[in-house]
């Protein structure tokens, strides 16, 4: 009779058990679909995340592979402002490879991509790994430093580029920049 008991106490516990798991689940996922159904949210595919999680890594390695780990999240947090400002391309590929061309002259967005360091290995895993981090931290959870708020573009300190910009940060070796106030006449 005890061990009927038991048994029976212990089907009643995992009964309530799942019951409660179930509840709160369902709870969660409501609240996460009324949260993308009040935002203005685009949802991405799998395979879309892992390409723009390579190029976020790609691009990290190769402008900020021997910086410190904030000089890392920088420039990856730099793609990402320029996805949401209207200038610039939605996506964070599409932001890295994009190309101007001025006086019949292409200019790339990030200076690997004119170096010819475009489809080579990266050849130190370590550090690839470190910008893959970084990339999964500023795309996938939203990583922000609250410094680069305004950030869309930056440089080495060892070059000089004389941009009308206002500099924000200096990371490492690169000082970040937001745009300039537009002055609308007010004084």
């Amino acid at each position: 009779m005890k061990t009927y008991m038991r048994g029976f106490a212990l089907g009643i516990a995992l009964v309530m058990a799942v019951t409660a798991v179930t509840a709160v689940t369902r709870h969660k996922l409501d609240n996460l679909q009324s949260q993308y159904a009040t935002q203005d949210v685009e949802l991405v595919s799998l395979g879309d995340r892992k390409r723009q999680l390579k190029c976020m890594a790609d691009n990290i390695y190769y402008e900020a592979a021997t910086e410190p780990i904030e000089g890392k999240l920088a420039v990856g947090i730099v793609v990402m402002n320029r996805t949401s400002h209207p200038a610039f391309p939605k996506d964070p590929c599409q932001v890295i490879y994009q190309r101007n061309t001025f006086y019949q002259s292409v200019v790339c967005q990030f200076s690997w991509l004119c170096d010819g360091s475009v489809g080579r290995r990266p050849i130190n895993p370590r550090l690839y790994e470190e910008s893959m981090d970084a990339a999964k931290m500023v795309l996938l959870e939203g990583f922000r430093l609250p410094s680069l708020k305004d950030a869309l573009f930056y440089h080495a300190d060892y070059v000089n580029p004389r941009w009308g910009k206002v500099q924000v940060a200096k990371i490492g070796r690169h000082i970040f920049y937001k745009q300039p106030e537009k002055n609308n006449g007010n004084a």
